[in-house]
């Protein structure tokens, strides 16, 4: 695939009202995501490296000191992995994390649930379909953003 159809497609993508689209063709993958959230970054990384090094235009990285690398490694902040399990979609359709838009959500970080609690629910033609909570805990964690498109087997929420 060469890089005006790359273009084409991504132009046909961003005047359309998909929220999400991946192709894979022999080896070559794009994913195109209009949704908010953290797993939008190794979405993006799986469309450059789709893409042929050729037709990308990056500046070339400025080398660094090995003191120089571990000196901005310093400055950053820690990243620390949510724990729990992680529930995920029964089904392919529309995350809302709360019941009506002028509601709070089912859930937050931090909150303790018990086992059949509503986590969100997931819109499924045009069925309300409540995703529970698989056990007692505490919310660590919630993955999908209110009104992301999700499919099935996608992490939602994660529950310590």
């Amino acid at each position: 695939m060469n890089i005006s159809e790359i273009k084409d497609l991504m132009s046909q993508f961003d005047s359309s009202s998909l929220r999400e689209f991946s192709y894979n063709n022999n080896g070559e993958a794009l994913v195109f995501s209009k949704n908010e959230s953290a797993a939008a970054v190794p979405a993006a990384a799986a469309v450059e490296a789709a893409v042929p090094a050729a037709a990308v235009s990056v500046p070339a990285p400025q080398p660094q000191t090995a003191a120089e690398v571990s000196a901005s490694l310093a400055d950053q902040p820690a990243v620390t992995a949510a724990e729990g399990d992680i529930v995920e979609s029964p089904l392919v359709g529309v995350a809302y994390l709360a019941p009506a838009p002028d509601k709070p959500a089912f859930v937050s970080v931090g909150d303790q649930v018990k086992k059949g609690q509503t986590l969100l629910i997931i819109e499924a033609m045009k069925v309300m379909n409540e995703v529970p909570a698989p056990k007692d805990g505490t919310v660590t964690e919630i993955l999908v953003a209110n009104e992301e498109v999700v499919e099935f087997g996608k992490g939602l929420v994660r529950i310590k």
